[in-house]
């Protein structure tokens, strides 16, 4: 927490790391979402960072169903959402145990003295009551508050069930943290009533609960300081908070709206890909269909049909799902047709952790297929910057006849930021012109399936049904041209040979490096949702006086035409990956340079400061 100016008992802030905690049940990301939203609202840049167990209800107390949710909200530009917290926010004491280590001395813990009983201590494994005496005051700021108490108080009134009253506890400490950091209380009372708009009891209660804990704030001598973030001077435009689950459903939302296709989306279940499913069932008012299938190769067969059939067809899933629908993209090679794989990775192997964030599905995305079935691979680097990365995916997709394969991951998907909002003119033009001609180059008046563009490689795209375009595909191997089934040598070797020079031909943007003053010796390379903890950590070690340069790959196969160029430039070449080294390795192979690998596989994103050090060590090597 960065301090600037006292202003009587209101300090300003540049940025605050808040982090909520508590068991699952209690609420955490709903709270931490609300006070997002009215930052957002506000006009902070902001980051976040959700964090939940893997079991839809772990044992009630316990440390592994503690959930949390941290938040960075700051009055300038911010990539990630905080090392560590500020401000911790502790509702029972498995979650002041699982969180205290990150809380840095001084900073504010809050917490629930109604749930330190002598049954829940024992469950997070405390020998004694951590609350009973003055370590904790000694090294944080330290406020007990009894929030079930005091919500069932400013409940008691409305007749509701005791259990239910508690229940909004949460919405105490939200009006609490609302008061300490002047967040407007209009939009979250809004939302309450809408929420539980067909129990209006609820709604009421929630809002008691919420005000109770502003007011409490408010009188309470235990909070002599309040603190102001002031709106971060963004550029102009209309804003909106987006998680990256969001953001990739409305990318393919429009998609479809600037391909002119109708968009069929087959998928499955599956943590933590399911609410792009949920977001767009909510859009068949713009063209989209989506079919929730009985298992992961169903829904990859539907959209895959339906790509056959001319829609722009996607489907969705997480490492797990791509196992199972491999298959099925190799099918998509073979008849090359244009279809979306959105991946959402998350910890594994198996079924691993399936809440967790991990990148470890790369090379599955690059080679877990059976034979030579290359297929284009991109990932976004933020939640924002996945509404664009989906469709940069469409486009190569269309233009290039090829099945797509786009790697969000679970820091993405669940994570959330100011999005600026497109203008709709502004989006790429991804129209495409279906096959209504025979095109047989010996005049015979037939047409020819596997005729390819010279300059792009890619096969005519003919509706089902077109007359005189009847064709058949399938996952023989295709003369050349003609499309019929082959089994010559020389064919099948010219036919893999084509497909991956349509893959290494695609026209993708050159990598851009950003390097201040070009006089860096190191470079730091990365993908995905690394971009915000290595951007954080570059900033950082700058400020040292040392110089840094810093790249984030969003083209992962082909890569970007200038990127043997950029390595080839520098002394040292970091690599951090949230896996064991599959970039590096790539890297390595393709342009046989020395890459320093830097990775991790907790099932957490890196810390800025964790890559500080790193990059501080290398720099200070070279200058040995």
């Amino acid at each position: 927490m960065s301090l600037d100016t006292d202003v009587g008992t209101a300090r300003t802030l540049d940025r605050v790391v808040i982090r909520f905690a508590g068991d699952s049940g209690d609420g955490m990301q709903l709270t931490g979402d609300r006070f997002t939203s009215e930052a957002a609202e506000f006009g902070n840049d902001l980051a976040t960072f959700p964090n939940f167990p893997a079991e839809i209800r772990a044992p009630q107390g316990t440390l592994p169903g503690v959930s949390s949710f941290q938040l960075h909200f700051a009055d300038h530009d911010i990539l990630t959402p905080g090392d560590r917290p500020d401000v911790l926010v502790a509702m029972n004491p498995a979650a002041l145990k699982a969180n205290l280590a990150d809380l840095a001395p001084g900073g504010i813990l809050i917490v629930n003295t109604d749930e330190f009983t002598r049954r829940n201590l024992a469950k997070a494994g405390y020998a004694a009551d951590p609350l009973a005496d003055d370590s904790l005051d000694g090294t944080y700021r330290l406020h007990r508050v009894a929030m079930a108490t005091l919500t069932k108080g400013a409940l008691e009134a409305t007749g509701l069930e005791r259990k239910d009253a508690e229940r909004a506890k949460n919405m105490f400490a939200l009006g609490l943290l609302s008061w300490m950091y002047h967040r407007p209380t209009a939009g979250t009372e809004r939302f309450l009533r809408e929420k539980f708009a067909r129990r209006p009891e609820l709604a009421e209660a929630n809002v008691l609960a919420f005000r109770a804990g502003w007011n409490y704030g408010e009188t309470t001598e235990s909070f002599a300081v309040t603190y102001q973030v002031a709106p971060a001077p963004l550029p102009a435009g209309t804003y909106r908070q987006i998680t990256g689950n969001t953001a990739l459903a409305y990318g393919i939302v429009a998609a479809g709206q600037r391909s002119g296709l109708p968009v069929v989306l087959g998928t499955y279940p599956i943590t933590p890909a399911s609410d792009i499913l949920h977001e767009l069932a909510r859009h068949k008012n713009f063209g989209v269909l989506t079919l929730q299938a009985e298992d992961e190769i169903a829904g990859i067969g539907a959209a895959l049909g339906a790509a056959y059939g001319g829609a722009l067809g996607v489907t969705t899933t997480s490492g797990p799902g791509i196992a199972l629908k491999s298959e099925t993209i190799g099918l998509a090679v073979m008849t090359e047709i244009p279809l979306v794989v959105i991946d959402v990775q998350r910890g594994g192997p198996s079924t691993g952790l399936p809440t967790k964030t991990e990148q470890a599905d790369l090379l599955q995305a690059m080679f877990g297929r059976n034979g030579e079935s290359p297929v284009p691979v991109l990932a976004p680097r933020s939640p924002a910057d996945a509404f664009d990365a989906v469709l940069e995916a469409t486009r190569i997709a269309l233009t290039y006849s090829t099945p797509v394969l786009l790697l969000s991951d679970g820091a993405i998907a669940n994570g959330s930021e100011p999005w600026l909002i497109p203008e709709a003119a502004s989006l790429p033009d991804l129209s495409v012109e279906f096959a209504t001609e025979p095109n047989a180059p010996d005049g015979s008046g037939t047409f020819w399936p596997y005729l390819r563009d010279p300059r792009t490689l890619s096969r005519p795209w003919a509706v089902p049904g077109t007359p005189g375009l009847e064709h058949r595909v399938g996952g023989l191997e295709k003369a050349d041209g003609t499309g019929e089934i082959s089994y010559d040598p020389a064919n099948h070797e010219r036919m893999v040979l084509l497909r991956r020079a349509k893959v290494d031909g695609i026209a993708v943007p050159d990598l851009e490096v950003d390097d201040p003053d070009g006089g860096a010796r190191v470079l730091v390379l990365g993908w995905g949702s690394t971009y915000g903890p290595i951007g954080a950590a570059c900033r950082r070690v700058r400020a040292t006086g040392r110089r840094v340069a810093h790249a984030q790959l969003r083209h992962l196969n082909p890569f970007p035409a200038n990127l043997g160029e950029i390595l080839s430039r520098y002394d040292r070449v970091v690599v951090p990956e949230m896996n064991t080294g599959q970039l590096a390795l790539l890297l390595r192979a393709k342009y046989l340079v020395g890459v320093r690998s830097h990775t991790q596989v907790s099932g957490m994103p890196f810390k800025a400061e964790e890559l500080q050090t790193v990059l501080t060590d290398v720099i200070e090597e070279l200058r040995a």
